[in-house]
């Protein structure tokens, strides 16, 4: 039987399910990204497949109502990456090389085990909220750590990124709305913690410039780290789409990237900036215009305004962050015409 909290937890899009023309997004996003077998592709990084793919694509499934898609993907993730001793995935696997890596990334098991959360309620497999709990006790006892300034870090990976009183860690892998609901099925109240422990360090970060894509932790206070960006780019784009779809639209890091965003209405999209916001490359793919879409239209001073339709002929990151902005955006507010 499905525990009662997994069954309350906060529903996905149901109006995916009986609208056309994201149905049709959806399957033109099987066609390009989804194999037979379940496996999400990024062509881009050698056709490599990692958790954050299976995760996203999971979460997908779940909005757009299809439970065959769900199962497939599920499948091949569980036969390929459940290979770890814990009950976390490793994060990437190549054609021909099969698992080339086998830490975790800790984004990719939170969308897994938040869309095993939501399936189990959509789809009434018990199989699935048990699977969800187990990655979820794994993230709260493995990835879940104190910060050397106090409160609750979570850590990029179970391994690497810790050093003598640093924490290294990557804001865009903090979903707060996932963090809580996970904490809320399962009775993890550190996973609440962390979400509004990091939620906190966000806005700390935005108070001097933008959110960078990694940031370092020490008692001390915040630093650039030594090796990894430090400069806003690929990762740090995903930090507004999750803080709205986490409902805080007016959080600090958001209102940043509403500043960035501005100028992507008649300019390609920023994907790499300084923290001052200077934008040293943009991209017109479909998908960042709709991440920059969605954090614009939530503002308090910007009217209504229409994310970009979809388009499979964007690489996967783009395409992916596009149907997670659609999704976003009918869960939270009605500000964001699809």
């Amino acid at each position: 039987m499905i525990p009662a909290k997994v069954i309350s937890a906060t529903a996905p899009a149901a109006a995916l399910a009986g609208a056309t023309s994201w149905q049709d997004a959806w399957e033109a996003w099987k066609a390009a990204f989804l194999t037979g077998e379940g496996r999400v592709v990024d062509a881009l990084q050698e056709a490599a497949s990692h958790s954050e793919g299976q995760g996203w694509g999971l979460v997908l499934a779940v909005a757009f109502d299809d439970a065959e898609a769900f199962a497939r993907m599920f499948a091949w993730t569980e036969r390929t990456l459940a290979v770890r001793q814990d009950a976390l995935l490793a994060w990437r696997w190549r054609p021909g090389r099969g698992v080339t890596d086998f830490n975790n990334a800790s984004d990719g098991d939170l969308f897994y085990a938040w869309a095993l959360l939501r399936a189990a309620r959509r789809f009434g497999v018990p199989a699935y909220a048990d699977r969800a709990r187990a990655v979820a006790g794994a993230i709260d006892a493995i990835l879940v750590r104190e910060s050397p300034q106090g409160g609750l870090l979570l850590r990029p990976a179970a391994e690497r990124f810790s050093g003598p009183g640093a924490e290294t860690i990557n804001p865009s892998y903090y979903m707060p709305l996932a963090l809580h609901a996970l904490a809320a099925a399962f009775d993890l109240s550190r996973l609440a913690r962390v979400a509004d422990d990091g939620a906190a360090i966000l806005a700390r970060i935005a108070e001097a410039g933008l959110v960078p894509d990694w940031i370092t932790v020490t008692p001390q206070g915040l630093r650039l780290p030594d090796t990894l960006s430090g400069l806003y780019g690929y990762d740090a784009l995903r930090v507004p789409l999750y803080l709205i779809w986490s409902g805080r639209f007016g959080h600090p890091a958001v209102a940043r990237a509403r500043d960035l965003f501005a100028s992507a209405r008649t300019r390609g999209v920023p994907v790499r900036a300084d923290l001052e916001g200077k934008a040293t490359e943009r991209s017109d793919a479909a998908g960042y215009r709709a991440v920059a879409t969605l954090t614009r239209c939530t503002g308090r001073t910007v009217s209504r305004e229409s994310l970009p339709p979809f388009t499979a002929d964007q690489p996967y990151y783009p395409a992916t962050l596009h149907l997670l902005a659609l999704v976003a955006a009918l869960e939270t507010t009605d500000a964001c015409v699809p």
